[in-house]
């Protein structure tokens, strides 16, 4: 019997992990361009934030469609040894 998988790809990705992730990556500044809403815009803070998409689903999605569709540089690479 296989194991059953989650189909759901922000499975076990919590949304201050996404949020922090995303504002790493663009900074406050383009995340407001790119998702207009006023906690991004306005003195932007992970908590305020967080606050707003947890009370608002139509901006969770988009920040959350955001997160799935942004090419995150994977881990630097190591330096090889010559």
């Amino acid at each position: 019997m296989t194991p059953v998988r989650n189909k759901d790809p922000l499975h076990g990705i919590t949304l201050e992990a996404l949020l922090t992730q995303l504002v790493a990556h663009y900074g406050w500044a383009e995340l407001g361009q790119r998702i207009d809403v006023r906690c991004f815009n306005h003195d932007p803070s992970i908590k305020s934030s967080l606050a707003f998409l947890r009370k608002t689903p139509w901006a969770r999605t988009k920040v959350e469609q955001l997160f799935l569709h942004t090419d995150f540089p994977s881990a630097p690479p190591t330096p090889s040894a010559s």
